[in-house]
């Protein structure tokens, strides 16, 4: 809150969105506005609890509540869609930020509790080709309160606790790096959303210099990195960050994460039929693996228009993983979820109130 200025006469504060706030930002905030100190707790509360408008603020006077809507953007966290798959009963939820980008979020429902993958950017640079991030192009980062609000703000129209949260939705977490620190101290706030870190899961692509940035954080957050190929060749013709950033190099830094953290590494490899999903590919995988605390994620890979890929057969899946548990590698394979809403694993895409989407 240090960047406010003088403008007529009047404490004007650097324009922020409302969930970027903290308790200390409110305080500092009241104190610069003469607002009683104990008016941060209560606005804290409501922006926690997944309130975007002031109008909902009803213990807060009015006169506060304008000066709010005068330094901060509030209202602006607007619900477009929401959708329920009849298929397993997970929801989609697109929300519109107050410059026009559309993003969406889905809440999956397993047996420990309620998991919400959140969108880390709207739009991707990455360009995977199997994605559909990838094909509508990038509009910007996320704030770290409009990555919070995807959490607190579903968590209100659900109406029940978030368990999880894993930040697998639209763009590169690591390519918003600071902004999702921010999510993660924000979310971690015992003041706030009070979710304990090993409940939040990351994943990359594979941007290496950031992974050995987040080793220093000595974070207790969950680490996944998308690889969908054993070797330089196949990943390059699905993944362009290949290009900059080869397995060994990406194996390196994993290797320093897990020694470092203690802590094992969930690799996300996603089938796709005639292409990554062979014997060959299983054994090469297992090779790579060998050895280390890791952990592989089998995903049949989901449709996508647009795109010349293709599901694996269940039965290719499974004799991928069996391959995989016979060189001694930990691999599960993930329950498709919300596919008939495009909700699933790489469906999901970034928009614009304009109608990109």
């Amino acid at each position: 809150m240090q960047d406010g200025k003088r403008q007529k006469g009047r404490l004007i504060l650097k324009e922020k969105f409302c969930l970027d706030l903290n308790l200390n930002d409110l305080t500092l905030w009241c104190e610069a506005r003469g607002v009683p100190k104990y008016r941060a707790s209560q606005v804290y509360g409501w922006l926690s609890s997944g309130c975007v408008n002031t109008d909902d603020m009803t213990n807060v006077p009015k006169n506060v509540r304008a000066m709010l809507e005068e330094d901060f953007i509030f209202g602006s966290f607007e619900l477009r869609e929401h959708l329920v798959s009849k298929l397993d009963g997970t929801e989609k939820f697109v929300y519109a930020l107050y410059d026009g980008n559309i993003i969406e979020t889905v809440a999956m429902r397993y047996k420990p509790g309620i998991s919400v993958c959140v969108s880390s950017q709207a739009g991707c640079k990455m360009g995977c080709t199997f994605c559909a991030s990838a094909k509508i192009g990038f509009g910007r980062s996320l704030t770290s309160g409009e990555i919070l609000a995807q959490v607190a703000v579903t968590q209100k129209i659900i109406g029940e606790r978030i368990r999880s949260v894993v930040i697998m939705g639209i763009g590169e977490p690591f390519d918003n790096y600071e902004n999702v620190m921010g999510f993660i101290k924000l979310a971690n706030d015992p003041d706030g959303l009070n979710l304990g870190a090993r409940h939040i899961t990351l994943s990359t692509c594979g941007l290496v210099p950031k992974i050995e940035e987040f080793t220093r954080e000595g974070l207790q957050v969950n680490l996944s990195i998308s690889l969908h190929a054993p070797n330089d060749e196949l990943r390059k013709k699905l993944m362009p960050v290949a290009k900059a950033y080869s397995i060994e190099q990406l194996m390196k830094a994993c290797k320093e994460y897990t020694e470092a953290t203690k802590r094992r590494i969930t690799f996300e490899y996603s089938l796709f039929a005639g292409v990554n999903d062979t014997p060959q590919c299983a054994a090469e995988l297992t090779k790579l693996l060998k050895g280390g605390l890791y952990h592989v994620n089998l995903i049949a890979a989901n449709e996508v228009p647009g795109t010349v890929f293709k599901s694996s057969s269940p039965a290719k899946v499974k004799q991928f993983r069996d391959i995989l548990e016979s060189g001694g590698i930990n691999a599960t394979i993930r329950r498709e979820m919300g596919s008939d809403i495009m909700a699933a694993c790489g469906q999901l895409r970034r928009g614009t109130i304009e109608g990109a989407r």
